[in-house]
Order: C-alpha cells, then structure tokens, then sequence
C-alpha cells in the first residue's frame, strides 16, 4: 500500500514541508515532482489501522502545518500518484479497482508526449477508461512499448519499487568536552569517539576515508587544523587514530584545547585481488604507521615515497610524504641480457676545476677525481623552466680519464661539476 500527498502549485518552502511531513510517517519517501510525494504505507497499518485512519491521519496533520492538498492511497505508487493528482479530497483505491477509479480521468493525464495525446484524441479516445477499452496488441503496434506501458498505467497494473530518496549522510562531528584538554592521552580518547562514529557512518554507506580533517579550537581563541591525506581508502578507525597520533606529536597544538571537529572525505573502498601463486604486499595499513612513525624521527620531508617530477631536469624529483598508491610486490622472471652501464650519482654534485682545449674538457681535477681526458663525448645541452625562478641551463659530457674511469661532467652558470660515475 502506497499513499501519495499532493499540494497544487506548491512553493519552495511548501514543498520542503511536505517532504519532512512524509518522513514522519515512513522512512522510505519518493519525492515524484514539485510538491508531490510517495509514502510506503504497508507498515502503518499496525500502528494506525487501516486506509481511512491513515489518511485521516496525514491528513490531520497536514493541517496543523498549513499543509492543504491531495491524498490517495493505492497498490502501487504510479495509480497513487495519478490520483493524488488529479482527484480531489482523500482516494482509496482498493486492489482490482484502479481501472474503475481512474476511469473518468481524461487521457491528457498520462505521462506522454503531445502528439499521442492527440492521435488518442483522433481516434476518438477521450477518457482513461475508453483507453483501457483498447486492445494490447493493437495498442503496442501503433504506439509501441512506450504505449503499451501507459495503457498498463491507466489500468493499475504498472508496478514498480519505490524509488526511496537517499538520505544524506554528513560525515563531520563536533566534540566539546567538559574541561579544556592539555595532554594528549585525554585528547585521543576523544579522538577515539568520534572516529568510530564516523568510520561507522561510511560503513553503513559502503565508503571509505580518503581524507581526515581535525580542526582543534583553543583557549586563545585559535584553531589548529591538520589534515592528513591518506595514499589508501579505509575506514579502519584504530589506523586512522594511529596516524593522527602521530601527526599530533609532531605537530602538537600550542594552548588547551575547548572543542574539536572532525571530518572525513568520503571515496570508494580500495578492493585488493592478491596474486594467486605470490606473496601477498604488505598492509597499506601498517607501511603508513611505520612512515608516520619514521617521519616523527627524521623528519617530515625526509620519509616517503619518492617521486619524478614531470620535467626534463636531469634528477630531478621530490619525496613525497605517502606513496601514490595501494603498493604491490611484482616478482618476474626475466631471460638474461646483454649487460649495460649502471650511472652512480654522487649527492652532492662535486665542485670540479675544468680545463677546456678545443672547447672540450683536456683535464679534470675534484675531490676524488682527477686525470686528463682520454676521451670525451658531448657536449648535450638542456634548459629550462626560464619563466621562473628555478630556471637551469646545463652543459654535459661523458669522459674517460686516464686513470680509467667513466665520469659525467657538467657545467651550470659557469661552474664545472662531476655528477657521478659510470659503473
């Protein structure tokens, strides 16, 4: 049993009054246009009685908000919907009588297009009822399936689920508690609260956290926000209270703390296939705890992941804090190869002394590192990012001392620099 409530030419704030009225009778509510809901009814029964009482009902208390329209009640939410619509007053529609009940009703009524308004209209067709009189099969090889299902509309034989609006899920708390908090210890135990609230809330809606925002309001009036993002989707709430805990001894707040908010952004679960005959890749759970708590030794940017920046700079690369995603162990077998020269960089670049004859290097002197070239390729130059102030300008070469070794040298502004050897 499905009930539907109509108020004609329905305003913004009408409208949203209807729909908090629809809620109080069920939690499943179909919002079917500008001021027209559906309402599963099947469960009230118990509470209210039958039809009658439960349309008095709604309709008592559509009163008391200023709320006046339509109320029909019918099997199936369409025939609902259609009367609600269209007939004034309260409508029970009892199952097998929908054709009888809508029969009155003209054609115009139906969902569709003008122009099969007016072909019904040319052959004569005026009313639902004189449409329901109609063949399936000659309806279907005129008007098609569109047809065909609009005829099942009139008769009340269309059925359908009810397409139930999807609540709205914030997932942001406040936690004010009852003394200022100092330590750390007390403010983690909040913390633990609202975390299981929330990663509950993305449970219930199949999410994950892809992002943690906690924004602490101090005593001096203040905020210290810090958000952590996570190079994995979870909602594991004993790893994410782990990972703030860490980021709060790093980054511990200056004064007491009066209150807190917390928010997750939520994303899709990760979804992991492990390899059939491979060993399984560590937790992303557990590789971020451990780079959180390397982080909290050596520093915030000296433990991560390390990653090439999309420039042609030779090494040119930054440490990111979290890896760029779920990581996986790849093991392969590889047929052997001819051998190829593996490049050693010294960090830092060693400051060399260069003498230059026929404009090719003739001899090099830096620490560790010193001879006469024996041979010499290059030279290669590059530049680039002139429109900033990180702009570089390069000249290399490849040269074999003759002590034997394989180096590569470079010059930038002016200066004479050993990059590393060749193995």
């Amino acid at each position: 049993m499905y009930a539907c409530i109509h108020i004609p030419k329905a305003e913004r704030p009408a409208h949203d009054a209807l729909v908090a009225l629809a809620a109080m009778f069920s939690p499943r509510v179909e919002v079917a246009g500008q001021g027209t809901v559906v309402v599963a009814a099947g469960g009230l029964q118990r509470l209210m009685g039958g039809p009658n009482q439960i349309a008095s009902e709604m309709a008592r208390r559509g009163a008391e908000r200023g709320l006046m329209g339509n109320i029909a009640m019918a099997a199936n939410p369409d025939t609902a919907v259609l009367a609600a619509r269209h007939l004034r007053g309260v409508t029970l529609i009892p199952p097998g009588e929908e054709r009888e009940r809508l029969a009155s009703l003209p054609v115009s009524v139906l969902p569709v297009e003008p122009e099969t308004v007016e072909v019904l209209e040319r052959w004569g067709i005026r009313t639902l009822g004189e449409f329901c009189a109609l063949p399936e099969s000659g309806v279907m090889e005129r008007l098609g399936a569109q047809g065909l299902a609009v005829l099942k509309l009139a008769r009340g034989q269309r059925t359908r689920p009810l397409r139930a609006q999807a609540e709205e899920t914030s997932y942001e708390e406040r936690l004010e508690p009852d003394h200022p908090v100092a330590l750390l210890e007390p403010l983690l135990f909040l913390i633990s609260r609202l975390l299981n609230c929330l990663c509950g809330r993305l449970k219930s809606q199949s999410m994950a956290a892809g992002e943690i925002r906690l924004t602490l309001e101090l005593e001096d009036r203040s905020e210290h926000t810090r958000i952590l993002q996570l190079p994995f989707a979870t909602r594991d709430a004993k790893a994410l209270l782990k990972l703030l805990q860490l980021d709060l001894e790093a980054h511990p707040a200056r004064d007491a703390i009066l209150a807190m908010r917390m928010a997750l952004k939520p994303v899709e679960p990760r979804i992991v296939q492990n390899e059939l005959y491979a060993p399984p890749a560590p937790e992303p759970e557990k590789l971020e705890l451990t780079l959180g708590k390397l982080r909290g030794l050596v520093g915030e940017g000296n433990a991560g992941s390390p990653e090439l920046i999309d420039t042609h700079r030779p090494d040119a690369w930054r440490m990111r804090s979290t890896p760029p995603g779920a990581q996986t162990l790849v093991y392969e077998e590889k047929a052997a190869r001819a051998p190829r020269l593996g490049f050693r960089y010294f960090r830092p670049a060693r400051a060399a002394r260069v003498e230059v004859r026929d404009a090719a290097p003739w001899r090099v002197t830096a620490a560790a590192v010193a001879g006469r070239v024996m041979e010499a390729s290059g030279p290669w130059r590059g530049s680039g990012s002139w429109w900033s102030q990180e702009r570089w300008a390069r000249e290399e070469w490849d040269v074999e001392l003759d002590g034997g070794g394989l180096y590569r040298l470079y010059s930038s502004g002016g200066r004479w620099f050993v990059e590393g050897s060749y193995d």
